[in-house]
């Protein structure tokens, strides 16, 4: 079966690897066919705007997204437009695996193997009520928790945890200081995990759960925590395994779903040809995945470890001379083997 996404190859060095990882997908011989939207600086030169209404369409009508990093101009227009995409489709689930990869410069070469499931949508990023005293003396934010959040949240996490076979989901909250809104999403999480007797659960104060994250990860299945928790707790994962260079993201909404890599655009090599493809490529994978196409997702992580493992072609940032295309075409010809 064939699949339009909508592709954005973003800004910095975006397009080079969005070319390197459309490179890839088309040797395996998917069926899929992409529609080309502008966002970020691109479209700002290309539209007089960041975000136009035609990626908005797009996105819409295809359902499916594959993103390259975006920049967002500081002092003008949204906050950040990833959030922007985020709040217009109510794309309220974050997923982020982190996996250990060989040769890598990371602290864990083996048994990492887990996946940050982060509420997308409310919490200390909705930016609600925010606002400095009129002396700049104090600045204020609501943080807004709700049931519905809550509850969507984290059925994701044990509903994903039932469907890949994982055994185990830690609830990360400060419900022990933050009595109202963490206390309430651990109420929630709890009312939620009784309902899945099949899965395993915790619950760790979110302090403690960075420092068990840096001392023994290998205990992590499936984390599953709010808004700023998630955001900081899946840049350590990625810390972890090599890097936000593996690092890739879902944002997975009702109706839509948008995959990226979460690093940024670096606009200081771009153009170069050196950048990592790899997490928009892992981003792919769970692209794929969520296509309902799970085996060709493997396939692709498969040939990516095996490239890695005989170091063919890697990237500068994973000690190799090869090039962002170079790199592509070595993973390509495994994935399409």
């Amino acid at each position: 079966m064939s699949h339009t996404i909508t592709v954005i190859r973003g800004d910095g060095i975006g397009p080079e690897i969005m070319d390197a990882t459309l490179h890839v997908l088309d040797a395996m011989g998917l069926g899929l066919a992409y529609e080309e939207a502008d966002a970020g600086m691109a479209a700002l030169d290309k539209h007089g705007e960041l975000l136009p209404q035609a990626t908005m369409d797009s996105i819409r009508a295809n359902k499916v997204a594959l993103k390259s990093p975006l920049t967002t101009p500081v002092g003008e227009g949204f906050s950040s437009i990833n959030v922007e995409l985020r709040k217009r489709f109510d794309l309220y689930a974050n997923v982020r695996p982190a996996i250990s990869f060989p040769n890598t410069k990371s602290r864990f070469s083996s048994g990492v193997d887990l996946i940050t499931v982060r509420e997308n949508t409310e919490g200390a990023y909705s930016a609600e009520g925010q606002e400095v005293s009129a002396d700049g003396d104090t600045a204020t934010s609501i943080t807004r928790t709700t049931r519905k959040g809550s509850e969507r949240i984290v059925r994701y996490a044990f509903e994903l945890a039932r469907r890949t076979g994982r055994k185990k989901v830690t609830v990360v909250h400060k419900a022990n200081i933050l009595k109202s809104t963490s206390g309430l999403f651990l109420k929630v999480a709890r009312e939620v995990a009784a309902q899945y007797p099949d899965i395993e659960c915790n619950e760790l104060i979110v302090d403690n759960t960075c420092m068990q994250l840096v001392m023994r990860p290998e205990q992590f299945d499936i984390i599953v925590t709010t808004n700023l928790f998630g955001d900081i707790i899946s840049d350590l994962c990625a810390g972890l395994v090599g890097g936000l260079g593996l690092a890739p993201g879902a944002n997975i909404g009702t109706d839509v779903a948008v995959f990226e890599a979460v690093h940024g655009s670096a606009p200081d090599i771009a153009g170069k040809g050196v950048a990592n493809p790899c997490a928009l490529l892992l981003g792919a994978a769970q692209m794929l995945d969520h296509l309902g196409m799970p085996a060709q997702a493997t396939k692709l992580r498969t040939a990516i470890v095996a490239t890695l493992e005989a170091k063919d072609s890697l990237t500068p940032d994973l000690g190799g001379t090869g090039t962002t295309m170079s790199f592509a075409k070595a993973i390509a010809s495994r994935a399409a083997a």
